[in-house]
């Protein structure tokens, strides 16, 4: 069956099979984390987490935050987990901490100790996904409320949105020019949020279809 979400769209973050077990409302992906690629950093990342969330449930103000103020507060909370996961797998990188739009942005990034370990980040991302939703998992546990998070591990999401805005503007050509829909291959859906956004900015209309791993982006005449 075919899914279709009409432009301007927000493209979710994909919702992995929860775990029997696993907090309500929190995403996990037991695959990715499963990824042999990530071994060494996945066995101590639960206790790593409730040890983060703990800490930063206990400094939580009572009072209303601002939206921007909750986004700070997610990636104080973020950067305290990922440092301590990174101190028990004995790996390298330093912690930046943004606000992107309405998410909070984390990036680990290469120190002077040393250069990221692109273990962080697996075949296609994989690692790097399953990575972000266990620190959205901290975050929550630590503040109570869903974080949308976006991290990246040594400019990979970076690089790979410069690709995708390259790919989404010469399709965005394609349909101007020639007033017939483009089927766009499959992304991820952080892929599809970047093409949506530059849909959108060129006045045109955008859908994404499919279901995962095979959800792709179709860009429509105005």
């Amino acid at each position: 069956m075919t899914e279709q979400d009409t432009s301007p769209v927000v493209e979710q973050d994909p919702s992995p099979v929860v775990e029997q077990g696993a907090a309500p409302g929190v995403e996990t992906s037991a695959q990715d984390v499963a990824d042999s690629s990530a071994g060494e950093v996945a066995g101590d990342v639960e206790s790593t987490s409730a040890t983060s969330a703990n800490s930063a449930t206990s400094a939580t103000s009572a009072s209303p935050a601002s939206p921007a103020s909750a986004l700070e507060r997610e990636g104080e909370v973020a950067a305290d987990f990922l440092e301590q996961l990174l101190d028990i797998a004995d790996m390298d990188g330093d912690i930046d901490v943004d606000v992107d739009g309405d998410r909070a942005a984390v990036a680990i990034v290469d120190s002077e100790e040393g250069p990221v370990s692109r273990r962080l980040v697996g075949a296609d991302g994989k690692v790097l996904d399953a990575l972000q939703e266990l620190t959205r998992l901290a975050v929550q546990a630590a503040t109570g409320e869903r974080s949308r998070l976006m991290l990246d591990v040594a400019g990979y999401r970076a690089e790979r949105r410069a690709a995708v805005v390259t790919i989404a503007k010469a399709a965005i050509a394609t349909v101007k020019s020639t007033s017939e829909r483009v089927a766009m291959d499959s992304m991820t859906a952080f892929e599809r949020k970047v093409v949506h956004d530059e849909v959108l900015a060129a006045g045109l209309v955008s859908e994404s279809e499919g279901v995962e791993p095979q959800r792709h982006v179709v860009i429509l005449p105005a």
